[in-house]
């Protein structure tokens, strides 16, 4: 599918005006927002879906994230919007949070992976939401990269996976927080099930919810079983894989830093936080889960670009935005996890 003549442009008005024209023609575009860079095509086109689906290289039953420019575009969308939702919505948006609702009519099958439901968000990035308005329309965004790589951080990253693939890649810099969305599910009751965690935190949502009204969805930490039914198909895939195996190593640091301190692999290297005192080649992701989740997606790139075999990752925080690192370097990692 690399036959396309993909445009490189910049996050400036009139590019992003080219961008807009781009995808009201049912095109592609690459574009950066807060998290990571997204994949736009038409929400409302069943087409636009498709082509995504293609370039990326996606199940097609994988549900596709649809983006708002304001959050009183959400009701032409969905045909409930309950309370907490909007409450979820009013204190965490613009921002790095998806939430998930029964999807109206406007809502093609494609986009939604044929489920009766659509994540909705409304991004921090003020140049995703000015393409979004010139276009007139929400748009279908996963990120930027082919299924099951590391998500992409900058336009370098879009551009290696999706050259010819898209129509263009908008090239707006490092993405700042550098982990996905966080995505969650509303019961009848008002209760939350966090499906995918990110930087708003589970602590977060206890905050304004109150915790009994809070959980996590055990796909998070554990992987799901083949035939195990799921609140959102994304769960069963692997992603954010680098061509290295990756083991996450739970231990101390004291630990860490022996079990590595004995390993002979040809090609190995170790993932640390950045003041272990390890022998093997090392690859730093932050000492804070912050830093970790803004540079996770760059590393596991990298380690590919150093010919990286086999990787043994110090295992981050389980809290916090630790928590959504360690889901995305666990699903990296195949779910290869040696306790100490």
């Amino acid at each position: 599918m690399n036959d396309m003549n993909t445009l490189i442009l910049s996050d400036s008005d009139s590019d992003l005006r080219r961008a807009a024209e781009i995808l009201k023609n049912g095109g592609l575009c690459a574009m950066p927002t807060e998290t990571v860079y997204g994949l736009a095509g038409n929400a409302l086109d069943s087409g636009a879906a498709a082509k995504i689906y293609a370039a990326k290289g996606r199940p097609s039953d994988n549900p596709l994230i649809v983006h708002i420019s304001e959050l009183s575009r959400i009701h032409d969308l969905v045909t409930a919007f309950p309370d907490t939702a909007e409450k979820i919505f009013k204190a965490f948006s613009p921002g790095p949070v998806t939430v998930i609702l029964p999807r109206s009519h406007k809502i093609p099958d494609a986009t939604s992976g044929g489920l009766d439901t659509v994540g909705i968000r409304l991004p921090a990035d003020k140049r995703a939401r000015k393409l979004i308005s010139l276009c007139g329309f929400p748009l279908a965004a996963p990120s930027a990269n082919l299924s099951g790589s590391p998500s992409p951080t900058s336009a370098e990253h879009c551009i290696r996976d999706l050259m010819g693939r898209v129509d263009c890649i908008i090239d707006g810099g490092k993405c700042a927080v550098g982990v996905e969305s966080t995505v969650l599910s509303v019961d009848r009751d008002g209760d939350v099930t966090v499906l995918r965690p990110g930087f708003v935190t589970y602590n977060d949502l206890a905050s304004l919810l109150g915790e009994e009204h809070v959980r996590l969805a055990r796909g998070i930490t554990e992987r799901v079983d083949e035939g195990e039914k799921v609140l959102s198909p994304g769960m069963k895939y692997r992603h954010y894989a680098p061509d290295a195996d990756i083991a996450i190593i739970d231990g101390s640091r004291e630990q860490f830093e022996c079990f590595v301190n004995s390993r002979r692999d040809e090609g190995a290297f170790a993932l640390i936080f950045g003041d272990e005192n390890v022998q093997l080649p090392a690859v730093k992701m932050g000492l804070t889960s912050e830093e970790q989740a803004h540079l996770l997606f760059d590393v596991l790139r990298h380690l590919d670009d150093i010919g990286a075999k086999r990787v043994y990752a110090r295992c981050p925080r389980k809290t916090g935005v630790g928590l959504a690192v360690y889901n995305r370097l666990l699903r990296a990692a195949g779910f290869e996890v040696i306790k100490l």
